[in-house]
C-alpha cells in the first residue's frame, strides 16, 4: 500500500511486509501506547516487574529503556538484513537514542525511585 517493492525483501527472511508489519505494529506501536499509561499512571504489573532489574525505580521506566534499545537493534537488523540505510533508518535510531537519553536524564529517574512500599516516594 505504501508502494515500497518487495525487491527490498529479498535478502531477507520475510516473502512479504506482512510479518514485519506485524511485529512493528506491536513491538512499536501497542507496546509503547501500554508503556506511556504505565509512565502516566504507574501500575503495579507484576510481569513488568520481573523485567526490571532496576528494583528502586518503577518498572515503567525500564521498559521505556527497553523500547529505546528495541527500536536500535530493529533499525540495525533491518538494514543489516536489507543491505541499505536511508533516510528513514537514520531518523529512527535517533529517536530510539532521544528515548534513552530521556529515560537516563537524572532529573527522569528521580521522578519513578519508588520508596520501600513500591510506591512513588
Amino acid at each position: 500500500m505504501m508502494g515500497i517493492p518487495s525487491s527490498v525483501l529479498e535478502s531477507t527472511i520475510f516473502p512479504d511486509f506482512l510479518i514485519p508489519g506485524i511485529l512493528l505494529l506491536v513491538v512499536f506501536g501497542l507496546l509503547p501506547l501500554l508503556i506511556l499509561y504505565s509512565l502516566i499512571k504507574r501500575p503495579q504489573w507484576k510481569w513488568a516487574d520481573r523485567l526490571n532489574p532496576f528494583k528502586e525505580l518503577h518498572s515503567s521506566w525500564a521498559l521505556s529503556l527497553y523500547i529505546g534499545f528495541g527500536q536500535i537493534i530493529w533499525i540495525m537488523v533491518q538494514t543489516y538484513m536489507m543491505n541499505a540505510v536511508s533516510i528513514v533508518h537514520v531518523f529512527y535510531t535517533c529517536l530510539g537514542l532521544l528515548i534513552q537519553a530521556i529515560t537516563l536524564l537524572p532529573s527522569v529517574q528521580k521522578f519513578f525511585v519508588l520508596d520501600g512500599r513500591g510506591e512513588r516516594s
